[in-house]
């Protein structure tokens, strides 16, 4: 091939190449000579710009009160952050209401790449340190008392004040005393009634419904043991039955248990040694202390004390003892009222009229008459109640049990 020819080839080949790099930058920007190198190599050093420098660690932040958890504990599942938050107050009251840090990353859903949760989710490190502190100081009972607290109802402590302190023994106090303020706390001598079997002719209204009915007291006793029983029952009323039974002491009647029964039975266990009762309606247990009565009982206890010695008691003395039922106990007052002739069915008798004084405007009043002849042993029971319910119960026949 000749040599002008080639050297006229490469010549146009070189000036078709310089065409084409000048003509690429003309597409881009519209301007083929007003971006000189300097500038594109400005223009990329602010697109890549470098990022701003990363927040200090959390670890600056010292926290001596927080010990550090270990990684497991770090990587608890999600599933740990939904635990109701009675779970804790079950252990712990107090810490439902104090401050506390997140349990794992998994708990606020943000975390740096190490696993470590972000720092402006946690409390600041002197707020967990008093928690700490409160938690620490904070009295927590033997687990051993917290469980015989949650199994057995603690045994109220005996009220402060004569009249509704049930811890006491029997207190009597001359004419003209208050009543429940003790000239006496000896323990009174008794003379218990021979066993016997009274009836009587009732009269009543129950949600203003008046009645009548027929009830029965039964009185046993052996000199060491003893038993009584009363029964009211009437026709479109129902009945209702009480029964005490127990040991016989020097100081009298000693119940054992007490129980009332309409519907179903309730009743109370005493517990003479520890000096307190129980209850099987699910009440707290009362404290009773020596001379300590039911609402049966309470009423031959009261005969036999005045069979022992009548000159002590003379009108406006009063007596009060613990008296329980079978679902509380209380103090009860009865103040000696004076000698009455009564007229019952069974004929005229001489009796001792005792009557409780009521603390509280729905306590149940009682009027007891005690006759002589019978050994002391109720004739006329009178109980009326706070919306005037009443049941009067007076001697019809007695004779053996």
């Amino acid at each position: 091939m000749p040599r002008r020819p080639l050297l006229v080839l490469t010549a146009l080949v070189l000036a078709l190449h310089w065409l084409v790099l000048q003509g690429m930058p003309m597409a881009w920007d519209g301007n083929p000579s007003a971006a000189p190198a300097a500038q594109v190599f400005s223009t990329r050093s602010i697109a890549l710009a470098p990022p701003p420098p990363p927040p200090p660690p959390a670890a600056a932040s010292p926290t001596p009160a927080v010990p550090t958890r270990p990684p497991s504990a770090r990587k608890k599942p999600a599933a740990a952050a939904a635990r109701p938050p009675a779970a804790k107050a079950a252990d712990t009251p107090t810490l439902a209401e104090l401050p506390t840090p997140p349990d794992s990353p998994a708990d606020t859903g943000d975390t740096t790449p190490d696993g470590a949760a972000v720092e402006a989710a946690a409390p600041p490190a002197s707020e967990v340190s008093e928690a700490a502190e409160v938690v620490a100081a904070a009295p927590q009972p033997p687990a051993s008392a917290a469980a015989s607290a949650a199994s057995t109802p603690e045994i109220p402590a005996p009220a402060s004040g004569p009249d509704n302190n049930t811890g006491a023994g029997v207190d009597i106090s001359p004419p003209g005393g208050e009543p429940g303020r003790a000239s006496s706390t000896a323990a009174p001598a008794v003379r218990l009634p021979a066993p016997v079997r009274l009836a009587f002719d009732v009269s009543g209204q129950a949600k203003k419904f008046n009645y009548n009915a027929r009830a029965e007291l039964l009185w046993q006793h052996d000199g060491s043991r003893y038993e009584a029983r009363q029964e009211i029952s009437a026709f479109l009323v129902g009945s209702r039955s009480q029964r005490s039974v127990g040991h016989v002491t020097p100081q009298g009647l000693q119940p054992e248990r007490f129980a009332d029964r309409s519907r179903s039975e309730q009743a109370a266990h005493f517990d003479h040694a520890q000096g307190r009762v129980t209850f099987s309606a699910n009440t707290p247990q009362a404290a009773a202390g020596p001379g300590a009565q039911d609402r049966l009982s309470v009423f031959i206890q009261l005969g036999a004390m005045l069979a022992a010695d009548p000159a002590r008691f003379v009108p406006g003395t009063q007596v009060t003892l613990t008296t329980v039922s079978a679902r509380s106990a209380d103090r009860w007052t009865f103040s000696i009222e004076g000698q009455e002739t009564l007229d019952l069915p069974t004929g005229p008798l001489l009796a001792w009229k005792l009557q409780r004084l009521p603390r509280r405007d729905y306590d149940q009043k009682a009027e007891l008459w005690l006759a002589p002849d019978l050994g002391y042993m109720p004739v006329r029971i009178r109980l009326t109640q706070a919306n005037g319910d009443f049941a009067d119960l007076r001697l019809r026949s007695s004779g053996p049990p």
